[in-house]
């Protein structure tokens, strides 16, 4: 899965308009995350399809399926879903949009489960999360549109769906806060540098620090610093033909000349208007082409409105803001060229540092200026009056040398790029050493790629290291279908290593070290030391060799075999696995040995876990009926009006200290012929707000009094821990005409993974 980050630009859409691109896209079929910031009034509107719809979307009627999501619709009241023109949630939602500030947001979809909220990152402040019954597989290609009034969306990226609360994307709004900091307070003037974790080029405007040429000015002859790999890099000036770096404009007054600079160095500047004419001559003669083309177009509109005088009336000239660049937080605004940035690295133009990795010797050759603007530690170390502030070779120590050179070529280019099918190791060194130089921004670059990599194959729960084995050469083949390590061995009959896995073939004998072979059974460690991976792949056969003996080693194990491959995964989650309807593996029976202490008892009585019904308890709405072991002939929960709706459930409570990522359930029907037909699983963390985990619609499965009955929890929902579970009645039973709203289940058991 790729990522797509749009111009920092706002892209402004007009009522009644929806505007789509191949860029966005998600990177699998109904599973992504679009993140992106937003300006409007009301109805700030996405539209999910399978491919691009019209610009004039609203005018035409769509006939493929999709959804559409509305932030602040019912003039900013409201936030409404649409499933192909049919609402299907409409909640209250006030204030959801802002006309005076761009506002974040991130919606995501993975397979029919529609989560949004505010922020950068899935999953931060979360608003609201519908699951469609009847998911849509193909919805790839997002929409940008609006209703009456033009909305502005700009920061726009497409992202993988990632697990709630992954680490991954906390790193990347720490990112993301920072560099919101370091901009909000990059206004001109002094800052306090102990609060930003990165320079601004502006910081360094007529700056002695790091300063490599110099401008003599005006009569007075005024002495101005600059530096020459900026100017060079936004127009024309002849450092090679000057004497030394100085170059002497006896007839410019100072005050264009720091207007021309401070355009240069901050993006913006102010002239008087009786200067104006001196100014576009300035930057006319060094070709800053920018700058004249401003000048050009303020002079047209002072003429065409004959406001054109020798006045002192100060007026202000900007650039169109950030280049078209893919990070936005670049130090660099226009005029300066970010290409002719990173052609100084490469050739090496007005360094004045050479960059040395120890055990490697020369790297590149560099500029402290550029390596200050990126990293604040490295800027202190350069001006300090440390060794390094004064001599033109500068040591490191310990730093991985490729992941070392790519972090300089960020700096320089301000992209990240890395080809993550061969060295996605490296990322991970990159992470660091951007977090040891204080790079945020390339922390949050890292934190995606990575994302990436992981997003590719989600299902990586371990319930056995020949799962761990499949996704490893799944993986290194380059598929999004899931390969068995059977099925790769079958492959190898016709097909070499080389061309079945290309350029990861050297991923694979990295990675395989991370199964566990001698936790595997010996039948099938025998199966394995006889197929085609073992005699084409030698890795595959040594680790398959090593556990075979150490299978026969027994409890005479030596100390050789003490390292973490030969060890049982470590996890704060205990899997307790669905085998057979009624068996005992099931968290609710598990509570009733207070967790594996003792025999079991009720766990209503042992008071391990809490059981309540949507009607009062009765003789026949008995909290413990519902987890004992023996059957019962009547076992109801009544219906109750919840929200405005009739509903009839039954909820356990696990506990306070407990938590249960459910991936089956079984329920089984009392002595009553009234059949549940209509339902959902829900879970909750605060017994409040609740998730749909399976919903069931019109499923006939119980038909018979007394019968078990079991279903899988699949998807997003399988990932997410809940302490409390409830089977909710949400349409009338089949069978009974009086009592169409009863809930007669008497046993429900729970399974997954439990902490």
């Amino acid at each position: 899965m790729g990522f797509v980050e749009e111009s920092k630009r706002p892209l402004t859409v007009a009522p009644f308009e929806c505007a789509w691109g191949e860029e966005l896209r998600f990177g699998e079929p109904g599973r992504g995350c679009v993140a992106f910031e937003a300006s409007a009034q009301n109805d700030v509107t996405l539209v999910f399809r399978q491919q691009p719809g019209s610009q004039h979307y609203h005018y035409k009627m769509d006939s493929s399926r999709h959804y559409t999501v509305i932030l602040g619709s019912h003039r900013n009241k409201r936030l409404r879903i649409e499933v192909d023109g049919s609402t299907v949630v409409d909640v209250a939602a006030l204030g959801l949009c802002c006309s005076f500030s761009f506002q974040a947001y991130w919606i995501s979809i993975y397979d029919g489960l529609i989560s949004i909220g505010r922020g950068r990152h899935p999953n931060s402040y979360l608003l609201f999360q519908w699951l469609d019954p009847d998911p849509n597989p193909n919805v790839q290609y997002v929409g940008l549109s609006s209703w009456d009034k033009h909305v502005g969306y700009r920061n726009i990226s497409i992202l993988p769906s990632a697990p709630q609360n992954s680490i991954l994307w906390s790193q990347m709004e720490h990112a993301y806060v920072h560099s919101e900091q370091r901009l909000c307070s990059g206004k001109r003037g002094t800052r306090d540098d102990s609060d930003s974790d990165q320079r601004l080029l502006a910081d360094f405007l007529e700056s002695w620090d790091f300063s490599d040429a110099i401008f003599v000015v005006g009569t007075e002859r005024k002495v101005v610093p600059a530096h020459r790999v900026v100017l060079c890099a936004s127009g024309d000036f002849p450092f090679e033909v000057v004497d030394g770096a100085t170059i002497e404009l006896p007839s410019v007054p100072y005050p264009v000349l720091h207007s021309l600079l401070e355009y240069i160095y901050t993006g913006s500047t102010q002239i008087a208007e009786w200067l104006l004419s001196s100014l576009l001559e300035l930057s006319s003669h060094f070709k800053v082409e920018p700058l004249v083309k401003c000048c050009k177009e303020v002079i047209v509109s002072l003429e065409a409105d004959k406001k054109f005088s020798a006045s002192g009336k100060l007026l202000t000239l900007s650039s169109s803001g950030f280049q078209d660049r893919k990070i936005g937080s670049s130090p660099f605004k226009s005029p300066v060229n970010s290409q002719k940035i990173g052609q100084f690295l490469a050739n090496g133009k007005y360094s004045d540092i050479n960059i040395y990795v120890n055990g490697h010797g020369l790297v590149t050759k560099g500029h402290k200026l550029i390596l200050s603007l990126w990293s604040m530690p490295l800027a202190k170390m350069f001006t300090n009056g440390m060794k390094e502030s004064s001599a033109s070779d500068v040591f490191f120590e310990d730093v991985p040398p490729e992941a070392f050179f790519l972090l300089l070529q960020f700096m320089y280019h301000g992209e990240l790029k890395v080809d993550t099918q061969d060295i996605t190791s490296v990322l991970v060194q990159l992470l660091l050493l951007s977090d040891q130089f204080a790079i945020t921004v390339l922390q949050f670059e890292c934190c995606k790629q990575i994302m990436e990599c992981l997003s590719e194959h989600r299902d990586m729960t371990v319930t056995s290291e020949e799962r761990v084995l499949d996704a490893i050469l799944t993986w290194c083949m380059g598929t999004c279908e899931t390969f068995y390590w059977t099925s790769v061995d079958k492959l190898l009959r016709t097909s070499t290593p080389e061309q079945l896995f290309g350029k990861r073939l050297s991923a694979v004998g990295t990675l395989l070290p991370f199964v566990r072979f001698p936790l595997m059974q010996l039948p099938m460690l025998k199966r394995m030391e006889r197929s085609n991976l073992a005699n084409r792949i030698q890795a595959f056969r040594q680790l398959v060799a090593e556990a075979i003996e150490f299978s026969h080693a027994g409890q005479w194990t030596s100390t050789s075999y003490e390292c973490e491959r030969f060890q049982h995964r470590r996890s704060s989650y205990k899997e307790l696995q669905y085998i057979s309807d009624g068996d005992s593996n099931g968290v609710i029976y598990y509570a009733g040995t207070s967790f594996g202490k003792h025999q079991w008892m009720n766990p209503v009585l042992a008071k391990n876990i809490t059981v309540v019904a949507s009607s009062p308890n009765s003789r026949h709405t008995d909290p413990k009926a519902l987890v004992s072991k023996t059957y019962q002939g009547t076992c109801v929960a009544g219906p109750c009006i919840e929200d405005g709706k009739k509903l009839s459930w039954w909820m356990v409570d696990i506990g306070q200290d407990h938590q249960l990522m459910c991936n089956w359930y079984t329920v089984r029907q009392d002595g009553s012929t009234t059949f549940m037909r209509s339902w959902v699983l829900q879970g909750s963390m605060d017994g409040r707000n609740w998730t749909s985990l399976r919903v069931h619609d019109g499923d006939a499965t119980i038909c018979h009094p007394g019968q078990f009955a079991s279903w899988p929890i699949v998807g997003p929902p399988a990932l997410l821990p809940f302490r409390f579970f409830r089977v909710a009645l949400t349409g009338p039973a089949a069978g009974s005409v009086s009592n169409a709203w009863n809930l007669c289940i008497c046993f429900l058991e729970l399974y997954g993974y439990f902490r």
